[in-house]
């Protein structure tokens, strides 16, 4: 299902699992803690234009399937002028990310939500690389958003807020900062 099939009369689901769950900069009427099921958080995407520069670009969450696996993050739905948000998301998600829908779980039932994924036919995403290689990164990268590790510990307090724990960005804070 693209957008443009979604009925305007419909509400409009966003799902977010990275720096949407902190910082989603846009208006919304109602914000859920949110799991998908069968895709796994992973830091395969590269960022040159918020937590690195092109020549020495970070990383950044993105969500790959992988059958065993549950990704939590929240799902807003959106209020307001559809077209603005997606205007502005579609600018801020532009480093590799594309639109898709995924079935999301929320304690209030289910809800059908537009998502950005960083998929592997995009340049910027890099794909398995060891968890030392990819904070190391995390840690030397700066870019216009700010420094990369901050993004990476606002992503950890975020997932500690909604009750969870990921062990990939675990495991990236532990390489990042020796705890």
């Amino acid at each position: 299902m693209t957008f443009e099939s979604h009925s305007l009369a419909e509400d409009l689901w966003l799902f977010g699992y990275g720096s949407l769950i902190w910082n989603p900069g846009f208006s919304f009427a109602e914000r859920r803690k949110a799991v998908v099921e069968g895709w796994a958080l992973r830091f395969w995407q590269r960022s040159e234009d918020h937590r690195g520069t092109p020549e020495r670009p970070g990383r950044v969450a993105t969500v790959i399937p992988s059958p065993q696996s549950r990704v939590v993050g929240v799902v807003y739905r959106l209020e307001g002028d559809r077209d603005a948000i997606l205007q502005y998301l579609d600018h801020r998600e532009k480093g590799g990310y594309d639109r898709t829908f995924l079935s999301v779980m929320t304690d209030e039932g289910p809800v059908r939500a537009l998502s950005y994924i960083g998929t592997s036919e995009s340049s910027l995403f890099i794909g398995p690389e060891t968890d030392d290689l990819t904070a190391r990164t995390i840690r030397e990268s700066v870019g216009p958003s700010g420094k990369n590790i901050d993004y990476l510990l606002s992503l950890q307090r975020a997932l500690v807020d909604l009750g969870e724990r990921d062990e990939h960005v675990e495991s990236l804070v532990r390489f990042s900062t020796g705890f």
